[in-house]
């Protein structure tokens, strides 16, 4: 068991009433981390030592955040063994998942420390003569992140490096499902030398989240918010930063769709859709979700990802031979087990899997799925997809865009043109031709629309979410002035 502190101002410390709460594997049972419970007055403290130290870090260098940001990606890659075995314990994520998290997380840095040299500005034309005016972009305060468990060393890190390259200080609101993981991303950053107070991460019981995010909110010095989570959850913080006029980066759910049209490569499809649907039990903000097949193609497309699915095992991460681990918890396995009882008691086909037991669940496939199932609509987030077929192009645009959500989607057809018109009127931020709706990259614009969420990670678009732009002048001569 680990014990998990509070990171404010640059020190581990205990919360200030000393609570404490456990979270325990989700195989298991085991307790894996004793954690200390973030107060409202922890959370302000953290506040004020983020507020507190945003004064230098937003004066510092590019080259100098660049430095810093630079070391933690290699400090991180020097404990990577001790964040797999983190993310292993608290998620039930596979060993090879929990690294990979690792190598992108890493990467993130580094592509974030190479922004520092990209906050730039312009030099606009004035009407009043003599008049140098421009459009600086400069830091915004403090910025709150909020990470989930799923992907928690990606995320986590995602929530808080460019702020932090923009020049602002950061409070990482850590996962109750995944405290160590996240704390140790703090810990990485302050030994990488950023200065007391520029990284603070907090920990809560689940049953005070509400309370310690509104605080987080609310607090005059916070200035920016980016959530990653559930929509449901998302609508409640941009609703309480709307009250307070605050900018909130939302990053929510998903019912990816994953097109394959009649003239696809079948085979390619098949591998691109079991990744897609079943790598980390489905529990991805990205997973697919939707199968949506021409009807030409679909009785050889469900015959082979039935027979891919069924070389998937999925079990105690840890145990050789298991490619899938488990889900976050039992409640996750009881929401799936209701989905697909809805779905084959209206006259859906259960082609591979099946309910899950407990945490563990097999990939699981269902067939023939139509809009009068809960499946058709509700996100998942597990290892179960909804095969939907369809009669040519324009319905299977349709079933498509039949989604509030709208973050990630995929095209499979031989025909580039097609695929790039196809996806083209598909309503997601992210869409992929001929390759799973699984993927991201340090270097691209990530988020979605609709109940998706709003704003972008990153690439350079993520500049314009944590830096304010200020329009400012420099009078070079003699001004005219009415009066």
């Amino acid at each position: 068991m680990t014990s998990v502190q509070l990171l404010i101002d640059g020190q581990q410390c205990p919360a200030s009433d000393s609570a404490t709460f456990k979270r325990c594997n989700p195989l298991s049972g085991e307790t894996v981390s004793q954690v200390a419970a973030a107060s409202l007055d922890d959370a302000n403290r953290a506040i004020e030592a983020a507020h507190g130290a945003f004064k230098s870090w937003s004066q510092t260098g590019p080259a100098a955040r660049r430095a810093k940001l630079t070391k933690a990606a290699d400090l991180m890659e020097d404990r990577q063994q001790e964040f797999i075995d983190a993310m292993v314990d608290e998620t039930g994520a596979t060993p090879g998942w929990a690294g990979f998290n690792v190598m992108v997380a890493a990467n993130l840095l580094r592509e974030s420390a190479s922004l520092t040299t990209q906050i730039q500005g312009d030099v606009i034309p004035s009407n009043v003569p003599d008049s140098l005016a421009m459009g600086i972009r400069v830091p915004c305060g403090v910025v709150v992140g909020i990470a989930p468990w799923n992907a928690p060393i990606i995320l986590g890190t995602r929530a808080i490096a460019a702020p932090l390259a923009c020049g602002n200080s950061v409070i990482l609101k850590a996962s109750e499902m995944c405290p160590n993981t996240h704390a140790l991303i703090g810990q990485v950053l302050h030994d990488a030398g950023l200065g007391n107070g520029v990284v603070n991460v907090i920990h809560n019981q689940p049953e005070q989240a509400a309370s310690v995010v509104g605080a987080l909110i609310e607090h005059p010095a916070v200035r920016r918010i980016n959530f990653t989570g559930s929509t449901t959850v998302g609508r409640i913080i941009a609703e309480k930063a709307a009250k307070h006029l605050k900018p909130v980066l939302l990053e929510l759910g998903g019912k990816a769709p994953f097109l394959v049209l009649d003239d696809a490569d079948i085979d390619a499809a098949v591998e691109a859709a079991a990744f897609g649907a079943f790598f980390n039990q489905g529990q991805i903000c990205m997973s697919t979700e939707r199968l949506i097949v021409d009807e030409a193609v679909a009785d050889e497309f469900v015959e082979k990802l039935a027979a891919k699915a069924k070389t998937l095992t999925a079990g105690d991460p840890r145990a050789e031979g298991n490619a899938l681990g488990t889900l976050i918890n039992q409640e996750s396995g009881y929401k799936l087990n209701e989905l697909i009882d809805d779905a084959l008691s209206n006259g859906a086909r259960l082609a591979s899997g099946g309910k899950a037991e407990g945490v563990v669940m097999q990939p699981t496939l269902v067939d023939n799925v139509t809009k009068a199932m809960r499946l058709y609509s509700e996100e998942s987030f597990g290892p179960v997809v909804a095969m939907i077929r369809v009669k040519g192009e324009e319905e299977a645009i349709r079933v498509a865009n039949d989604s509030e959500y709208g973050l990630s989607g995929a095209v499979f057809t031989r025909d580039s043109a097609r695929g790039l018109r196809v996806a083209g009127r598909i309503e997601t931020g992210i869409c992929h031709i001929n390759a799973p709706t699984v993927h991201d990259e340090p270097q691209m614009p990530f988020g979605g629309v609709k109940s998706s969420g709003y704003g972008r990670f990153g690439g350079k678009a993520v500049i314009e979410e944590f830096t304010e732009l200020r329009w400012m002048t420099l009078q070079t001569g003699p001004r005219h002035y009415p009066i």
